[in-house]
């Protein structure tokens, strides 16, 4: 996916980063990252790979909640599950551009944005 920089001249990339069709997907994948309890289970995800049931009481989540977070994270293309026995295993799909997508996004907040400050996003978790 192209990345929005001021910096760089996107009239010549495939991908500039108005295309229409990569508005939807990225919105969502930023919907999955924006929910406090799958951002906290990405950064315990990032340890490295972790049962259901791990995750449940690290969180201290209902097994329920964390199954549903998990969908959203594996249907985005953020986590894969592998099966070890009766129990579903999850780890990060790309650690290393998860990594950069989440330290960019904290590199911003750092620089002095407030997303708190927004009146649409305040209280919505979402």
């Amino acid at each position: 996916m192209a990345m929005i920089s001021p910096d760089v001249d996107h009239e010549d990339d495939a991908r500039s980063p108005d295309d229409a069709a990569l508005t939807a997907p990225t919105a969502a994948l930023f919907r999955a990252l924006g929910d406090p309890g799958r951002l906290t289970m990405l950064r315990h995800l990032f340890t490295g790979e972790h049962a259901v049931r791990e995750l449940t009481d690290h969180l201290g989540l209902a097994q329920s909640t964390v199954s549903a977070h998990l969908a959203c994270l594996r249907d985005c293309g953020l986590v894969t599950v592998r099966q070890r026995g009766r129990s579903s295993i999850y780890s990060i799909a790309d650690p290393g551009r998860l990594a950069t997508l989440v330290g960019a996004a904290e590199d911003l907040l750092r620089g002095g944005s407030d997303p708190a400050a927004c009146g649409h996003l305040a209280g919505d978790g979402r």
